[in-house]
């Protein structure tokens, strides 16, 4: 596996762990259609449907992780791409309940084997 593959894998193992502590049941992991992938699907406390996009960076120790954001991954093809795959979803999994996206970033310190999550709820994408 690819290095960069790993940190993401290691991402989302962290942020499916955070939103298990916040009482999320996780229903799937990577759903993937050619055109796209959710990285985190899950139901939160009240029964809403949460769609995780899960954005990971690794850093040395010491280093400032506000020189690079996960986040600025995030641009509008990507965007494009997750409104079509959240549409799929919807409708593959036959989901009339209420949901919303969300984005995850994750900041990994391999060396002391710690991370840092930033989550950032109910973002709107224009559906």
């Amino acid at each position: 596996m690819a290095k960069h593959n790993e940190i993401g894998a290691t991402g989302e193992i962290v942020a499916a762990e955070f939103l298990e502590s916040k009482g999320h049941k996780i229903l799937d992991r990577n759903f993937r259609r050619p055109y796209g992938e959710i990285d985190i699907v899950s139901r939160g406390r009240g029964g809403k449907i949460h769609f995780v996009e899960v954005k990971t960076v690794s850093w040395e120790t010491g280093t400032d992780t506000n020189q690079h954001s996960p986040l600025e991954n995030i641009h509008q093809s990507k965007i494009e791409r997750l409104k079509r795959i959240l549409q799929t979803y919807l409708a593959f999994k036959k989901i009339d309940s209420e949901w919303q996206f969300d984005v995850m970033a994750v900041y990994l310190d391999k060396e002391n084997k710690t991370a840092k999550v930033r989550y950032l709820e109910n973002i709107i994408l224009g559906l």
